[in-house]
């Protein structure tokens, strides 16, 4: 298992109200410095989309290139051309240097219902047909993106958005082509919405294809229920706490990951909201450390 990090855990966020505060060059800097080996696209037009320019930027710092986290609109089958397009957009840059894997998300953050939700949705809010249209649209974009770039695809569950209760990551499962559209499993979302990550590596196995190491303080995310909290206030609260600070077993996921043979990535990704500006490298910095003492 080889690990990673991203823009995201500087903040950087495909959020357009929320301004990166750092440079591309610091972030891949603090990466490589914090003893990471591999980083994430980001929000595209973080880092350089040259992929010329972007390639002797990884290899001067010898980092590659992972994957990317790609959010498109899944629930209104009219906009699937228009992700799919973004999708394999982002996979020929991928592809160009490298990754072997992109992977996909239904939108989150943009519907204030969900929003406000977040953390406390219960089983599946859309309609069975709504749920062949979103399986639908995945299916078509993982065609898509593999028949013109190669890679592999992994869906990411995400919490305020469509796809975030463990009913709802089993609803997409169960209607995707099993060989196509495999599972990138994020830790930390899968148990703010309701699940526990190590269960979930028992249920979906060899389908997962790739994961987001994040913890959660589910103390935190009870406060942030009580006090009815939406997605971002949980964020600033501080709900995805750093690794081994909340109650994520890593130890345990990381034994039966190794189990089923996983040889892929693990990318750490601390959300957070800044306001220290060297939060960010110190956090990553004590998030390898911890990893290294689990073997890593």
């Amino acid at each position: 298992m080889r690990i990673g990090n991203a823009p995201v855990s500087w903040a950087i966020y495909e959020f357009k109200d929320i301004e990166p505060k750092y440079t591309f060059t610091r972030v891949l800097d603090e990466i490589v410095e914090t003893g990471y080996s591999g980083t994430e696209l980001g929000p595209w037009g973080f880092l350089p989309t040259d992929p010329t320019k972007l390639r002797i930027e990884l290899e001067k710092r010898h980092l590659q290139m992972v994957s990317a986290y790609v959010p498109v609109k899944l629930v209104d089958e009219s906009v699937h051309p228009q992700a799919e397009a973004e999708a394999i957009k982002v996979g020929k840059l991928l592809a160009a240097l490298g990754a072997k894997y992109i992977v996909l998300a239904d939108d989150n953050g943009s519907v204030p219902a969900l929003i406000k939700e977040a953390g406390r949705a219960q089983g599946s809010r859309l309609s069975p047909e709504k749920w062949d249209v979103v399986a639908k649209g995945v299916n078509r974009i993982a065609r898509r993106v593999n028949d013109e770039t190669g890679l592999k695809f992994a869906f990411h569950h995400h919490c305020a958005g469509y796809v975030e209760t463990p009913q709802e990551v089993r609803h997409l499962m169960d209607r995707t082509d099993f060989d196509l559209v495999g599972l990138c499993l994020d830790t930390g979302h899968y148990h703010y919405g309701g699940g526990d990550a190590l269960e979930a590596i028992k249920t979906y196995g060899a389908r997962i294809r790739h994961l987001h190491f994040k913890d959660c303080d589910m103390h935190i995310r009870q406060q942030c229920i009580s006090q009815q909290l939406d997605y971002f206030g949980a964020v600033g609260a501080g709900v995805f706490c750093e690794l081994d600070k909340g109650n994520v077993n890593f130890p345990a996921i990381i034994a039966e990951m190794e189990k089923l043979g996983f040889d892929g990535w693990a990318t750490v990704e601390q959300d957070i909201l800044v306001d220290d500006l060297d939060a960010p490298k110190q956090s990553a910095a004590r998030n390898r450390a911890y990893l290294r003492s689990l073997g890593l």
